[in-house]
């Protein structure tokens, strides 16, 4: 149990350099940017030292998650459409490792009948999300596909809180509610939407996300 409190350590640094991330969005966006790039390996060192010793698969997909993040962080510093392109991938693959995660057991026992009315629900949710947003021209197939990745992501968590009833797979759904509304409103700027503030709260709200989600692989992990 020793080893669980070596998170504080790395959880501090990933807190300050939250920190100096978001009031940078309004004050240093040069100290902003340059800071990015360590925040989720920040937060993966944190949730490794959190798991206590945990040595499980869950724990190794999480970081890879994270990891992956930092990846899309990284692209979506600069500015164009392939480093957009390259960063929504990045993170896209982060989904997938999520949806490993949490939908292989939140998704056991499931038959056509619970996945059939799901896919397509899910499929609506991202069309009327896509279109909400106005997203057209080159982008709308590959933001289809990213936004059905979110729905699928919001299902899976859904499903274990449905299922299970524990705080671990409500903290899961809080987090991937959060990561789709963060990613919404990076969207919504690509597309011309933009709103004051929006830089402060996609930082504020993917980092909430990226936290919930690791808490709750975490306890995942170490109730299994």
């Amino acid at each position: 149990m020793k080893a669980c409190k070596y998170w504080i350590v790395p959880g501090l640094f990933f807190l300050v350099a939250s920190i100096l991330n978001v009031t940078g969005k309004v004050w240093n966006p040069v100290l902003a940017e340059t800071v990015k790039p360590a925040l989720m390996p920040l937060l993966a060192l944190t949730a490794v030292c959190a798991a206590g010793g945990v040595e499980r698969k869950e724990i190794r997909i999480l970081v890879l998650a994270l990891l992956l993040g930092c990846v899309g962080d990284t692209f979506l510093i600069f500015d164009g459409f392939l480093p957009f392109v390259f960063g929504m991938v990045a993170f896209l693959s982060g989904h997938v490792c999520y949806m490993c995660l949490f939908g292989g057991k939140s998704w056991k026992g499931f038959t056509w009948k619970t996945w059939v009315p799901a896919i397509v629900a899910m499929a609506a949710l991202t069309a009327v999300l896509i279109i909400a947003i106005g997203v057209n021209g080159a982008m709308l197939v590959p933001m289809c596909v990213y936004g059905f990745a979110l729905m699928m992501l919001i299902f899976s968590a859904l499903a274990g809180a449905v299922r299970f009833k524990t705080c671990a797979w409500w903290t899961i759904l809080c987090g991937a509610v959060l990561f789709t509304f963060s990613d919404a409103c990076i969207a919504l700027g690509t597309f011309g939407h933009d709103f004051a503030g929006r830089n402060v709260v996609i930082m504020v709200t993917y980092l909430a996300a990226q936290s919930l989600l690791a808490a709750g692989a975490i306890n995942l992990a170490k109730n299994a």
